[in-house]
């Protein structure tokens, strides 16, 4: 779906997602990351880059689960840290991952999709056309209500570094592996919202889509 045609939808509160294609699971879970190996840190950064050109090709099992858990694994079992930083460990951030099959949640804890949706609604996350079929569109929402020992003033800037940390975790991941990934905050908030039934507490901050490079 072209730019125009997102937009008049934006406005007339029709931009809604799509039917799944395939049968979506209640619960995916992932293979234990790979926590070793990849780049060199400082060879990754001097790979990072925002590409917006993507292959529909789906990340393997693998390939997924390591990039959520480099997003927002958990990396210190002994009390739950985590990849990312957080202010007052609040971890109001909480990971979508938009796919054909289905909009989904990533829990750290457990290491695995929970499935939110049965719809595809990866047009939804953002006005570009290449989000709608480039194989996953990440989605960071921040709970509001997880944050009470922050004033309200400031929850969304705290909320917004910790999704940028996030962000840039993903980048140095697709980096170190070859994939081509691009942060976006353009697309149409109220509909988005709708798409994925948030409720009051939740805001979306960002959205980022990841993939193989195209060419």
């Amino acid at each position: 779906m072209n730019l125009l045609t997102k937009m008049a939808l934006g406005l007339l509160g029709q931009l809604h997602g799509q039917p799944p294609s395939g049968a979506p699971l209640a619960e995916q879970i992932l293979p234990a990351p790979h926590t070793t190996g990849g780049l060199p840190l400082m060879q990754a950064l001097q790979q990072r880059q925002s590409q917006r050109d993507f292959k529909t090709d789906a990340l393997a099992p693998q390939e997924l689960s390591d990039l959520l858990w480099a997003a927002a694994g958990i990396n210190r079992t002994e009390h739950g840290g985590r990849t990312a930083p957080s202010a007052l460990n609040a971890q109001e951030v909480d990971l979508y991952v938009a796919l054909p099959h289905g909009l989904y949640r990533y829990e750290p804890q457990r290491h695995v999709l929970l499935l939110i949706k049965a719809e595809d609604v990866r047009r939804v996350t953002g006005y570009q056309d290449f989000v709608d079929s480039a194989p996953l569109d990440l989605i960071y929402v921040a709970d509001h209500s997880r944050m009470k020992l922050v004033p309200a003033a400031q929850r969304e800037s705290y909320a917004s570094v910790a999704a940028g940390a996030m962000a840039q975790n993903v980048y140095l991941w697709c980096a170190s592996a070859g994939l081509a990934t691009v942060v976006r905050a353009w697309f149409e908030r109220h509909a988005l919202t709708q798409a994925m039934g948030l409720t009051p507490d939740q805001q979306i901050l960002l959205t980022q889509t990841v993939g193989w490079v195209k060419g």
